[in-house]
């Protein structure tokens, strides 16, 4: 008997919208290694007879699935047996891969079936021609094979013959629309959640971000020519998608990649996998490697422009290019060692111009490695019905319905922005499956922000091989008039790093030069601006010269509100400030310029240069006080990682003094007042 299941309501959401179209994932995940075909030749089985959520009717279905598995799968050592039966009763019937390819001598085509290990099988003209993939790595079918004992007594007859076959195929011409009417009854959340399942993942034990993850695994099948790369630690699924789940998708597992097999026979004009399949992945790809020495640059092309040649004619395909491997030392080791697309082969992991024809990376590190509990055993839709739809949604986009919502910063070049979009495109299609349904806000940015990220760690891998062409890496966007918000990499930095992106408005990186046994010291500044009337420093216990320094740029800010920030009046802002220390220096003394940058950046929504450091303290009468180190504190900037420092031009005489290093690693800018700092801080 099967397991009884409490149904949650995204199991009766689908239910009810998908009937028929559903399937019990932790069926399929049963028959996964108990019978030598893929999961989704099982699940299109399960599909056919156990689409219901009704237990008894799920049992029966069970039990027909399990006796055609049985009797029509051929296991390891049991070839002849199933010979001997097609000969004993003229036909079978039987469940296998099948190829064809052209025997010239013969002018006739031969199918071969690989669990039955014959490979001179009869097939018709029509039976090939109407089924084109089985030239180009196969498909899985139903297969109705007889034994003609008249051609058996011919002198190299072929006896076997193939008289009927049905792709493993569910799916209907109106799926896409059936998908896109029962979208409207879920949620967004609840969508992502019905995907998840639908391709065996349980989402209550995955955070946002590692359902994230797996959602970008899916772009590849609603795009057409996207190129994607995911590396990361072993057992974390990421060559399952490509070959579990959908007929649409063939998986290259290490070894040779011919290029007449992957792009075209130049001796037959055979088109090659990219032109059959919608996805082609590469699995294990540090192993992979080309028969020709140009199958890269003929790689590299089609990843360009969808085209490829043979001889003078230009063929265009729109099969999409995975890239999955491991890692076999964490990230920030990998990143010590060298760069993160090292792990690819050798005439690819340091060619910037491969890197740039990659539109994504993907995280594979961000998913956890995975055991049982990882997989559902709630209702998904048919493996077969979802990836039919999805390949219908190729030929669909989602960028005119957000056209002039976003609008992007200038350090993406144009292929960062074809990257970028066809990422957001590929996301919305999955979550919109109606082209006309309107995209919130939310969703929107949602999208933008996983493109911008996946894109922008291709581009800093560039940076860390040809820094000079690609340093433009703060990657940034504004959502119609609303405040530019930039995006990092996460595994480059942590919330107390100073990277190159800008802050948002309100943040500060501030420097005081300490005193006493305690040297200098980084903090940063954060402040919130919301509707009210005072200003306050909101931490706990806040020694004194913190206090004081809160203090001085509150006063300078309500004496020189004019001169800072316009006709904005700071006594009708609710001006919240937190100042964390983030060395042994926690005393905040001599901040008041870097508090008072906050403060107006907050009032102004305005964000400050990335990767600057403000130093210097302010007079209640606006002054602007000596600083006694500079050189101290540029070495300290150095150490930090920062760019840029912002001192009192009082210091430009003791800062000829510093080291080549620092002069080379850290741009100096100095300032002569309040208004002058604030002008020259803002990213503008």
């Amino acid at each position: 008997m099967t397991d009884q299941i409490a149904l949650d309501e995204v199991d009766q959401l689908a239910a009810a919208a998908f009937e028929g179209y559903v399937v019990r994932k932790d069926l399929a995940h049963r028959f996964k290694g108990a019978y030598p075909v893929p999961t989704y030749v099982g699940e299109f089985l399960l599909g056919r007879y156990c689409a219901t959520t009704d237990p008894e009717e799920i049992e029966e279905g069970l039990a027909v699935v399990r006796r055609l598995l049985a009797d029509r799968t051929i296991r390891a050592g049991e070839e002849e047996l199933f010979k001997s039966r097609a000969r004993e009763q003229r036909s079978i019937k039987l469940i296998d891969l099948v190829k064809a390819r052209l025997d010239a001598k013969s002018n006739s085509y031969l199918a071969e079936l690989p669990s039955l290990q014959v490979k001179d099988v009869r097939i018709s003209d029509e039976l090939v021609r109407a089924n084109e993939r089985m030239l180009t790595g196969g498909f899985y079918a139903e297969v109705e094979l007889e034994f003609d004992p008249v051609i058996a007594d011919e002198s190299g007859g072929r006896p076997f013959g193939i008289v009927g076959l049905r792709p493993i195929q569910l799916s209907t011409r109106d799926s896409l629309e059936h998908l896109a009417r029962g979208r409207t009854a879920f949620t967004t959340a609840q969508w992502k959640h019905l995907l998840l399942r639908s391709i065996g993942f349980e989402p209550a034990r995955l955070t946002d971000r590692q359902q994230d993850v797996l959602l970008l695994r899916m772009v590849p099948f609603v795009m057409r020519n996207y190129n994607l790369v995911e590396l990361g630690p072993r057992g974390t699924g990421k060559s399952h998608l490509f070959q579990q789940v959908s007929p649409y998708a063939h998986l290259i597992s290490g070894g040779k990649a011919t290029v007449a097999r992957m792009f075209v026979n130049n001796a037959t004009g055979q088109r090659g996998l990219v032109a059959q399949y919608d996805v082609v992945c590469f699995d294990e790809i540090s192993g992979v490697s080309f028969d020709q020495k140009d199958g890269v640059n003929i790689m590299k092309g089609y990843m360009e422009s969808g085209e490829f040649s043979r001889g003078r004619e230009s063929i265009r395909a729109d099969g999409s290019i995975v890239l999955v491997g491991n890692f076999d030392v964490d990230v920030a080791h990998q990143q010590r060692v060298g760069h993160l697309l090292s792990p690819l082969p050798p005439e690819m992991r340091d060619d910037t111009a491969f890197m740039d024809r990659l539109h994504a990376y993907i995280p594979g590190w961000d998913v956890p490695k995975l055991d049982p509990s990882y997989f559902t055993d709630h209702f998904g839709l048919v493996s077969d019905f979802l990836s039919e739809c999805w390949a219908r949604l190729r030929s669909q986009s989602r960028l005119a319905a957000i056209q002039g919502r976003v609008n992007y910063s200038d350090a993406l070049s144009g292929r960062d922005l074809t990257a970028v979009n066809k990422t957001v495109d590929g996301l919305l299609k999955l979550l919109y499956p109606d082209g006309e349904s309107a995209v919130p806000d939310e969703e929107l940015e949602w999208a933008v922000r996983l493109a911008l990220e996946v894109r922008r760690r291709v581009k800093e891998q560039q940076r860390r091989i040809g820094a000079a062409e690609f340093r433009a890496t703060q990657f940034g966007y504004r959502l119609g008039d609303g405040v530019e918000q930039f995006v990092a990499t996460p595994e480059l930095q942590s919330p107390d790093t100073i990277s190159l992106d800008p802050l948002p408005p309100g943040q500060v990186w501030g420097m005081s030069e300490g005193g006493g046994d305690i040297g200098p010291g980084l903090y940063r500044v954060d402040v919130n601006d919301t509707a009210g009337g005072t200003m306050r420093l909101v931490n706990q216990s806040a020694p004194a010269p913190m206090r004081e320094s809160f203090r001085v740029a509150e006063q300078n800010l309500l004496s020189q509100a004019r001169l800072l920030v316009g006709d904005r009046e700071p006594r009708e802002h609710e001006l919240t400030a937190q100042v964390r220390a983030l060395d042994a220096a926690k005393s905040g003394a001599g901040l008041g310029l870097p508090i008072l940058l906050a403060l107006a950046s907050a009032m102004l929504q305005k964000p400050l240069r990335g990767g600057l450091i403000v130093v210097g303290n302010l007079t209640l009468g606006g002054g602007v006080e000596t600083v006694l180190n500079p050189t101290g504190l540029a070495e300290l900037a150095m150490e930090k990682g920062a760019s840029a420092l912002l001192v009192p031009v009082s210091a430009r005489r003791a800062l000829i003094d510093v080291s080549d290093e620092v002069a080379t690693r850290v741009s100096v800018v100095y300032y002569a007042d309040a208004r002058d700092a604030l002008l020259k801080a803002l990213d503008e």
